[in-house]
C-alpha cells in the first residue's frame, strides 16, 4: 500500500508517518520508484503500536524509540525486552534520599525476601515502590505499608496472567510485541480497573449517607 492507504488504515497523518520514519521508530518503506514507497501490514500494525503506546500508555517519543529498539533487536532475550519497557513506564523513586526513603527501601526488600520474589529492591519497580511509599510517610500515611502484602496478592495473578498471553505468541517479534503491550497497557488497564473497583466499593460503604438508599 502507499503511504496515503497506510495512513487510511492506521489512522495516523501523513506527516506523523513521515515524521516517525525519520525518526526511527517506523521502518521505511519498500521502494517502488525515487518518489515512492510501498508499505504492508507490519507498518500498519507498527504504527498502531506506536499510538497505542503514546496515547494510552503515556511513553514519550523517545521512551517509545528505546522500547521499540529492543524489540526489533533478536539478541535481546524477552526478559530484557521486558525489563527495558517497565523501567520506562516505570516512575523514579526521587532525589530526595531521607529516612523514609531508607525505611521504605528496606520495606520493599522484606517484602521481595517475604514473598519469595525473584526480583532486586533497587530494580526499577522496587526504586519505584519505595518511592511511593516514602511519599506516604512523609505524607502521614506510613501505616499504608501494612497493604504491601494486599497489593502483592492481587499482583501475582495479574502477572501470571500478563505472562499466559505472551505465552501464546509464537514468533519471537509477536511474543516480544505482546510483553510490551502487557508491560505498558496492562499497567493502565489494571490502574484503570483498580479505579472502578473504589467508585464501586465506595459506593457500596457510603451509600446510606446523604439519605441515598
Amino acid at each position: 500500500m502507499r503511504i496515503g492507504e497506510l495512513s487510511r488504515r492506521s489512522g495516523v497523518p501523513v506527516p506523523t508517518v513521515k515524521y516517525y520514519v525519520r525518526e526511527g521508530l517506523l521502518p521505511p518503506g519498500r521502494l517502488t520508484s525515487p518518489n515512492q514507497a510501498s508499505y504492508d501490514e507490519g507498518h500498519e500494525n507498527r504504527l498502531r503500536l506506536i499510538r497505542a503506546l503514546l496515547d494510552v500508555g503515556g511513553l514519550s517519543l523517545s521512551a517509545i524509540a528505546e522500547v521499540l529498539g529492543a524489540v526489533d533487536d533478536p539478541a535481546q532475550p524477552v526478559h530484557k525486552v521486558l525489563g527495558v519497557a517497565a523501567k520506562r513506564i516505570t516512575p523514579a523513586e526521587g532525589d530526595e534520599v531521607g529516612p523514609e526513603l531508607i525505611d521504605a527501601r528496606e520495606d520493599v526488600a522484606a517484602l521481595l525476601e517475604r514473598r519469595g520474589w525473584r526480583a532486586e529492591a533497587d530494580c526499577p519497580a522496587g526504586q519505584a515502590l519505595a518511592g511511593v511509599l516514602a511519599a506516604l510517610r512523609r505524607a502521614g500515611h506510613g501505616g499504608f505499608v501494612e497493604l504491601l502484602d494486599v497489593y502483592a496478592d492481587a499482583a501475582e495473578p495479574v502477572a501470571r496472567a500478563d505472562l499466559d498471553y505472551v505465552g501464546r505468541r509464537v514468533a519471537r517479534e509477536d511474543l516480544v510485541e505482546s510483553v510490551v503491550v502487557g508491560t505498558v497497557l496492562g499497567e493502565a488497564m489494571f490502574a484503570a480497573l483498580r479505579r472502578l473497583a473504589h467508585v464501586d466499593a465506595s459506593a457500596r460503604a457510603y451509600r446510606d449517607e446523604g439519605g441515598q438508599g
